[in-house]
């Protein structure tokens, strides 16, 4: 079966990734700062160029009060890296851009990095080759820029080795049509990455405009991203944020926040984030080890894929 039924199994066990400061266009918290200067303005970070598929606008989308936010993880969520240049373009957008600030030949393979962001996947890569952490944060932004020059300059590898995974279009179609939902992207990936990927394999068009989410671009912590992803589509929808923290409990501005994802950060990012968290099995991390960050089973939902749309709408609090 697709689904499984998701039960307590223990308590969250801290914040996932770094502890940094957090720039969500419209406040500014200070956190204990470790790597505090992995987080750069949007600004700093140079946008591909992408052309949106000419798609017929989705039915008139009032916008219910209090919409549900949905946002999917990217990598082993809804695509998946396959075959000999498994993940190429983007991996290669690591090399090149670590070749020309630091001057070394390497691949992000000698760290583990499922679940990571991109920021501290390069941060990870350099102290392994043995860089001083704050010589890299000085570099942090030229490494994301190279990162995003290489991108632009091959843009047409960006779908070497992925491919959509099972029932991943038909869900994103079915939430298109649908007037009570925003659709968004909380994601490691640099932001230009993340949704040239999601343009190349096809599956852009059914996002919701304007396009929302939190990225790797934006913060090194993917709890930081689960909250900036909200903060940014109260503001693009015109929603009603009241007061500052409220945007973050459920049924006050959306109805509800339910976050996507394949590895335990995903798990842990949503819960602390204030969402529902849905964990996928279509990634490298097994259910248990998926299960082993389950908070609430009221708060917690587990797939072994997307193709079951009813159920994960179901899941997500949503009819079919």
């Amino acid at each position: 079966p697709s689904v499984a039924t998701p039960r307590r199994v223990g308590m969250l066990t801290g914040r996932v990734g770094a502890t940094l400061c957090v720039d969500t266009r419209t406040r500014r918290t200070g956190h204990r700062a470790r790597v505090s200067q992995l987080f750069l303005p949007r600004r700093t970070v140079t946008r591909l160029s992408v052309t949106s598929s000419k798609m017929p606008s989705p039915p008139e989308n009032t916008r219910n009060p209090k919409p549900t936010l949905l946002t999917f993880d990217v990598d082993g969520t809804l695509i998946r890296a396959v075959g000999p240049d498994a993940n190429k373009w983007h991996k290669d957008a690591f090399a090149f851009a670590i070749h020309k600030v630091f001057g070394i030949d390497t691949t992000i393979d000698v760290i583990k990095h499922h679940g990571s962001t991109d920021q501290l996947v390069l941060l990870d890569v350099l102290r392994f080759h043995g860089f001083e952490e704050h010589v890299v944060l000085a570099k942090m932004g030229d490494l994301k820029n190279a990162m995003v020059a290489f991108a632009e300059t091959h843009a047409g590898n960006a779908g070497l080795g992925l491919e959509i995974l099972p029932g991943v279009e038909h869900l994103l179609k079915t939430l298109w049509k649908r007037n009570d939902v925003v659709v968004g992207l909380v994601s490691g990936n640099l932001e230009p990455i993340a949704w040239r990927k999601m343009e190349t394999l096809g599956i852009k068009k059914y996002f919701s405009e304007p396009k929302i989410g939190g990225f790797g671009s934006d913060h090194a912590d993917r709890v930081e991203l689960v909250k900036i992803a909200a903060m940014r589509a109260v503001k693009e929808f015109d929603l009603e944020p009241g007061p500052e923290m409220e945007v973050f409990v459920p049924g006050v501005v959306f109805k509800e926040r339910v976050h996507f994802g394949d590895t335990p950060n995903d798990v842990k990012a949503a819960l602390a984030g204030g969402a529902v968290a849905v964990a996928l099995t279509t990634g490298v991390f097994s259910e248990p080890e998926l299960r082993e960050h389950f908070l609430d089973e009221k708060r917690c939902a587990l797939f072994n894929d997307l193709t079951d749309t009813d159920a994960v709408l179901r899941a997500s609090g949503l009819e079919p």
